[in-house]
């Protein structure tokens, strides 16, 4: 009895004092201040730990602060002390949805409406959370189907109904980094990390980023801090172990290419193409790596080809456009070569890309005029002699007295071929005119009157003795 009546005098003591610091909690509550609130609602608490209602206050006020974990261990706390104490299996349901496990707060709100069938609040979050159900079902689907945009879109979705869900917010880097949007994925994983420095997915998400931004060494630090807080982490071992095989082959591509061994760089920086087809930026260098082994293999075509798909991948990359120019030049698609260096000059003004862009018009101009040098059969180092010995043999064969015979239309053809190379062998004899057509620079008219003049004093001369003019 002694002991019963002790009891029943602490209770009637404590009851309420507690209730004082309940009012008092209130009362700042209302004034936004959760921080005191959440100081007087502990109070209250200490002072009677088996009431519902203020472990309900104290997780309303966490709730406030953003403290959904701690403010759930609250709310089940209240549901424990009393079944039936309807705000705690509201604010239970709302902070499982806020964290992101929406079955679980689907339990919950199902448990509301079956203490109040018409409760507004727990029918409206009942379909938050099924909701929330259906964009973590259809961005699992988009996932596998690698439309990283619509993950993105269905966790955005998501995280307005589940802010604190850091499930939510990895998947959403992650896909952020695979699109190519790495200062958002890094935003994104900062932020929890900021939260908790030990979380291992948000670890991996800033190594990925690193990783595809071309920055390996950085990247495979963070994979293994990453592993270091989950030693299971499947995603993070496959991206540390495929950074690190790529490292290895483009160093060991490099150090063939550099010690002249084609072959075996381009089989090496091939074997590196395959190990990881979404890193983009590794892998442009690749092409691009692989393209210039091409070139030197004299290859071209194939080198354009790497080049071509360097760029597709990072249209920024300046090396590939520049390399793939110098294989235009090579292969006289002086038009493509005179657009990339275009393109690069719009990007980096310097005067060694302009002096490029400058050739690549000069052999465009000169490419579009008449091609003297295969007139006369003749390559751009002939001699004059050589120049002089094709002009005797292109004239005689083209000579119009050769031809009397056949019909109309060859007749034509093979008179303007003669004038042509009357005209070829007028600008190249010529030190000045030569000088100024092998530079792409406009010829003088009085150069072509002269060749015309030339041809027409060799077609009256006759086949037999035009060639006086040589001496």
């Amino acid at each position: 009895m002694l002991i019963s009546a002790a009891v029943s005098a602490a209770d009637a003591v404590t009851g309420p004092k507690a209730e004082s610091f309940k009012e008092q909690g209130n009362a700042y509550y209302a004034k936004k201040d959760y921080n005191e609130a959440y100081n007087y609602y502990t109070k209250a608490i200490d002072a009677c730990p088996n009431n519902a209602s203020y472990y309900g206050n104290r997780a309303a006020t966490l709730m406030m602060l953003g403290k959904f974990r701690e403010a759930l261990g609250d709310a089940q706390q209240s549901v424990r002390l009393d079944d039936t104490f309807v705000r705690g299996h509201v604010r239970e349901g709302k902070c499982h949805l806020s964290l992101g496990n929406a079955m679980a707060a689907s339990r919950c709100f199902q448990r509301v409406l079956e203490l109040d069938r018409t409760n507004p609040q727990a029918q409206q979050e009942l379909k938050n959370a099924s909701a929330v159900l259906e964009y973590e079902r259809i961005a699992e689907i988009d996932f596998e189907k690698r439309d990283f945009r619509k993950v993105v879109f269905c966790m955005d979705r998501a995280l307005e109904f589940a802010p604190a869900c850091h499930r939510f917010k990895i998947l959403k880097a992650e896909c952020l980094a695979l699109l190519g949007r790495y200062p958002e994925a890094q935003s994104v994983a900062s932020d929890i990390l900021r939260m908790d420095s030990t979380n291992a997915d948000a670890l991996y998400v800033r190594g990925l980023c690193l990783y595809y931004e071309d920055c390996i060494e950085k990247a495979v630090q963070f994979f293994i801090q990453a592993l270091r807080m989950a030693p299971d982490h499947e995603k993070a071992c496959l991206a540390c172990r495929n950074a690190k095989a790529l490292k290895a082959k483009k160093e060991d591509g490099n150090k063939a290419f550099k010690e002249g061994n084609y072959k075996l760089a381009y089989e090496l920086y091939t074997e590196a193409l395959g190990i990881d087809p979404n890193n983009i930026k590794t892998n442009a260098k690749l092409y691009c790596n692989r393209g210039t082994v091409n070139s030197k293999l004299r290859k071209l075509e194939d080198a354009i080809d790497d080049c071509t798909k360097a760029i597709k991948l990072d249209d920024t990359y300046i090396k590939a456009y520049l390399r793939r120019a110098q294989c235009y030049m090579d292969t006289e698609q002086y038009e493509d070569a005179v657009r990339d260096y275009e393109k690069v000059y719009q990007t980096e003004k310097t005067k060694e890309h302009k002096q490029f862009l400058k050739n690549a018009q000069v052999e465009l101009k000169k490419s579009k005029r008449k091609d003297y040098y295969k007139i006369l059969g003749v390559n751009k180092n002939a001699s004059e002699d050589e120049i002089k010995k094709a002009y005797r043999k292109r004239a005689l064969m083209h000579h119009p007295d050769r031809h009397s015979g056949a019909s109309a239309e060859i007749q034509k053809e093979e008179e303007k071929k003669f004038k042509e190379v009357g005209e070829a062998f007028t600008i190249l004899s010529d030190p000045k005119k030569k000088a100024r057509y092998d530079s792409g620079q406009d010829l003088e008219e009085d150069g072509m009157n002269m060749a015309g003049k030339c041809s027409t004093s060799m077609r009256s001369s006759g086949p037999g003795n035009f060639f006086f003019q040589f001496g």
